[in-house]
Parts: structure tokens; sequence; C-alpha cells
């Protein structure tokens, strides 16, 4: 297998493309009164696309993204781009750190250094890790499928690939969120002697199909969650049945690929409100303007629909390795405990006192500490 070193550099041309696109935005109308009810506010997305206009700089941004180190790797023909930084402890231990959407390998920026140099933050060297972050198919600079069937599936066999055979790794634990977190139970059972632990945040889907002897808790939980389908569920809709008629927009216009993005960050996350509690203007473009100049929106958004039409879900099975969940209060839902272990074996449960869905980013401290404790018995 075939790894290289990568180094991140936008053409010059693809950005000037960018900046006159931004001029030319052209608005839509918004009715009086409407803030955030009908989707991305007016006066916040102008604010926010002229500071992309005029303020944003990503030359500034990707400098500091290449202070990470990069590598492409070809497996089986396909290109997958990831960050591995070593441990400063004797003895890391291998963690893969899985996105999902509308994330990238961004979100991990904030937890990479605690993880691999824990006493520079107040830690133990002994609990130090050897990062491997691996950008999704499709997604930032791993290559765009071309075929149909580019599931969590697929992903998983190629990222099992690349840690065994491309980085002779063959103990390591996982940490993942999201799509990320279908991957990580598939690689889990794919080889279980060599995943020692999974990490994870949020609730599990019903992948299984309803269970019958619910506990009031789940109940309640389910109830909860279909009312947040009907309020926030049309993306994943779309995404899963007609991607390629949202690509359109999304990859002609930054403007709309920006509210379709923003207001997620915003709905999601922890910020009560005001997207910029969590995350600034910089953070929210470097994201982006990563999906604008790799053109990967559409590529992203159609595993929604390789997962839900090419996906045999006889492959998913309970995970018997140990589990952490970490449990954000605000995000896609917040699952009982009872309900998690119907898909795996937990065996430590953290309810958050803040976080939402993006927790890597929006709480990297809270998180780091738990991955550390969790994983400090297998090592």
């Amino acid at each position: 297998m075939r790894i290289t070193p990568y180094s991140i550099a936008i053409g010059e041309e693809i950005l000037d493309d960018l900046h006159g696109r931004l001029v030319r935005t052209r608005w839509p109308d918004e009715v009086s009164g409407a803030g955030w009810d009908y989707g991305s506010n007016l006066a916040y997305m102008k604010d926010l696309i002229d500071y992309w206009r005029d303020t944003f700089n990503w030359r500034t941004q990707e400098k500091a993204i290449n202070g990470f180190s990069h590598f492409r790797a070809d497996v089986d023909g396909f290109g997958i781009h990831f960050i591995r930084e070593q441990g400063k402890g004797k003895n890391p231990l291998p963690l893969v750190l899985l996105h999902g959407w509308p994330g990238s390998f961004l979100l991990m920026l904030r937890i990479i250094p605690m993880l691999t140099d824990p006493e520079r933050f107040g830690g133990d060297a002994e609990d130090s890790f050897e990062v491997i972050v691996p950008s999704l198919p499709g997604y930032g600079f791993s290559d765009r499928p071309t075929e149909r069937g580019m599931h969590v599936a697929k992903t998983a066999d190629l990222f099992v690939r690349l840690i065994h055979e491309g980085l002779g790794i063959h103990r390591f634990g996982i940490r993942a969120t999201d799509l990320g977190s279908g991957v990580a139970m598939i690689m889990a059972n794919r080889v279980p002697p060599a995943v020692v632990g999974l990490h994870t945040s949020g609730a599990m889907p019903p992948i299984f199909g309803m269970p019958g002897d619910l506990t009031e808790a789940e109940k309640s939980y389910l109830k909860s969650a279909m009312e947040f389908q009907q309020q926030e569920g049309a993306y994943s809709m779309i995404q899963a049945t007609k991607p390629q008629t949202l690509a359109y927009g999304l990859n002609d216009s930054p403007a709309g690929l920006a509210a379709w993005l923003v207001e997620k960050f915003r709905s999601w996350s922890d910020c009560r409100g005001d997207v910029e509690t969590r995350f600034s203007k910089d953070e929210l473009l470097t994201m982006v303007t990563l999906y604008w100049a790799t053109e990967t929106i559409n590529s992203s958004i159609r595993m929604y629909y390789e997962s839900t039409h090419n996906l045999d879900l006889s492959l998913f099975r309970r995970v018997e390795i140990p589990t952490a969940q970490a449990m954000p209060p605000r995000g896609l839902g917040v699952s009982p405990r009872e309900w998690e272990e119907r898909y795996a074996n937990i065996r430590r449960w953290t309810m958050l006192p803040r976080g939402g869905h993006f927790t890597d980013w929006e709480e990297p401290a809270l998180i780091t500490e738990d991955m550390r404790e969790f994983f400090r018995p297998f090592r």
C-alpha cells in the first residue's frame, strides 16, 4: 500500500472564483421577524458572507492545518487522506478518530494535541495516544467515490486495511460520532481482537428494528426523537433520497452551501441560539471553505443515500467490545443507558454537563479526559 506525505494547498484560482461568487450573491427574501424559524437567518448569513468575502483568510487557516502531519494512502485504488500524530509518552495507544457530517477531520484538531501530549495540558504522559484521523470517502482530501456502494460498511473495510496493512497497527481504540459511529461499529465487529474499545457520543438509531420491550425511559426518548425528526430531519430525508438534486445548488453557490452547513452547527450544538458562542466565524468558514474548495458536498451527502439504499443491515451487530458513551445534553437526541446497551457493551456512561453533536469541537477538554479514563485499563 502506497502512503505518501500530503500538504494542503488550495489553488489560488479556486479562491479567486470563490471571492467572485461571494460578491455576486443573489439573496432570497425573508418574512418579517423570521429569526431562524424558517432556516438560516438572512441577516446573519449576510454578515457571515461579508466576513467570508472581505476578512476571512484561508491561507492563515491552511497554514495552521498543515501544522499537523497529513498523508494520503492508496487503498485498493481509492485515495484516503488522514492525519497521523505520534504520542509523546512511552507507550502511546493508537486511537482512530472518526468524524461524520457536516464535519470533517477539522472537528478533531482541538483534541489531537490533548491526546498526543497530555502533559502539555496538565495530564499524565502515560495517557498519551498515537492519533489517526482519516477523512471519510468523499470528504475533505479523500477521493470522491464514482461508483455506487460507498457506504459505512465499505468505508469500514477501507479503514481496517489502512490501519492494519498500511500503518501496521494491530491493536487500537476508536472514537466516533455521527456517520463515523456506523463505520466504527462495523470495524469493531470486523476485527474485534484488534479494537480494544470504542468511545462514542450521541444516541444510536434503531438500526436493528424497534424493540418490543421498551422501558418508559426509552419510550420517552423515542417520542422526543420523533419530534426532533419532524422538526430537524428534512436534511436527512433529502440527502438519503435525492442528494444529486440538492448538490446542484450547494456546489454552485457558496452562500447556499454556508447556509446549509451553518444551520446545522447552530441547531445541533450547545450554543443556545448563538452559533458563535461555540464556533467563531473563522472556524465555521474554514469548515465551509473545505467543503467548497474540495467540491465534496455532493460526495459527502451521498453517503446518506448509499447507507440507506445499498447497505446490508445484517452487517450491523451488537458491539461486544468495551464501549463508552459520553452523552452530551444537546444534539440529535439524548438516549437512556438501556437504549444504548441494546447496541453495545457499555462499560462507561458519562452524562456530559455541556456540549452538543460536535462534542470534539465544542468540549475538547471534557471529551479528552473521558477518553483518557476509559482507555486507561486497555493499555
